[in-house]
């Protein structure tokens, strides 16, 4: 099956759980954090986790009935606020008007959580990009981007991006391929290729922007609806040995609210470890340079 072997290895499939926390005593009280798709798994827990300790989130994602859901889920379980967005990732005018909502709203985001994704899905993008890299990466990159320029002093100071270890099976980008739909059956080397994006995107972005505070999180290989798209029998086989939502989201959830965070770092869950070898300098700033061409 295309890319599962070495998808499973470099998730780390094997049954070690990494020790995460995170300090549920943190008082977040008025602070603002944007989390994509807080609908579901990993977003929605941090939605939740993040409410609960006085925070106020804004919730980009792009089902209505799910985000009205949601924010009353948090106003019944938590007593804090959130509030939704429209937001589709595989929609670069999406991504814009956002961008403008959100800017438009008058308050900082301190810490932008770049949390959605898709895994195993194949097609492409409203603007023709390879469908997982353009949620996962390019979306995620104009959002960014916006909401860095667009807010001011309000602009947010931190960005935590949900990477994966599934980035170490990527050799490099193909960056013609990028401008193509799927190519592969099961879409898990194009996913592999995202991810790597994700830790490009955050290394580049620390050095192009000094004083913020950037990283790229390895959750852990969650069960959550990122793998709706992978087919059958593959999808049964590799979310049988993954974590809950509620330990995925640990990593994230602890460095949106650590007091300190990395600039351009890579995390394991909580730890600060090394990248793939092929996430080089020279690589990022050449994704960062085809990106910047691609959603002008």
């Amino acid at each position: 099956m295309e890319g599962l072997p070495h998808l499973l290895t470099h998730c780390g499939l094997s049954g070690h759980r990494a020790d995460m926390h995170t300090d549920d005593g943190r008082d977040l009280a008025g602070r603002t954090f944007l989390v994509t798709g807080a609908t579901s798994g990993i977003g929605r827990v941090t939605t939740l986790r993040l409410a609960a300790h006085g925070a106020t989130v804004v919730a980009a994602c792009r089902s209505a009935p799910k985000a009205a859901a949601l924010v009353d889920e948090v106003a019944a379980t938590t007593g804090g606020s959130a509030e939704h967005v429209p937001l589709d990732l595989a929609d670069l005018d999406s991504v814009r008007a956002c961008a403008k909502v959100v800017a438009d709203r008058g308050e900082p985001v301190g810490v932008l959580v770049n949390n959605a994704g898709v895994a195993g899905s194949r097609g492409a993008t409203a603007q023709g990009f390879e469908l997982t890299f353009g949620v996962n990466h390019l979306g995620h990159f104009l959002l960014t981007q916006l909401l860095l320029d667009g807010m001011g002093d309000g602009a947010p100071r931190r960005v935590v991006s949900l990477a994966s270890k599934a980035h170490f099976g990527a050799s490099g980008v193909d960056f013609d391929a990028l401008r193509r739909p799927t190519r592969t059956r099961t879409g898990l080397v194009e996913y592999q290729v995202a991810k790597l994006c994700n830790v490009l995107f955050t290394r580049e972005l620390a050095r192009r922007r000094p004083g913020l505070e950037a990283v790229a999180v390895h959750p852990g290989v969650i069960a959550t609806d990122i793998w709706r798209s992978v087919p059958w029998p593959v999808r049964p086989i590799m979310t049988r040995f993954m974590r809950s939502a509620e330990e995925g989201a640990r990593g994230p959830l602890h460095w949106a609210t650590a007091p300190v965070a990395p600039r351009g770092g890579y995390a394991d869950g909580v730890e600060l470890t090394e990248p793939s070898p092929v996430a080089t300098p020279e690589l990022a700033a050449d994704l960062w340079r085809h990106s910047g061409e691609w959603v002008t």
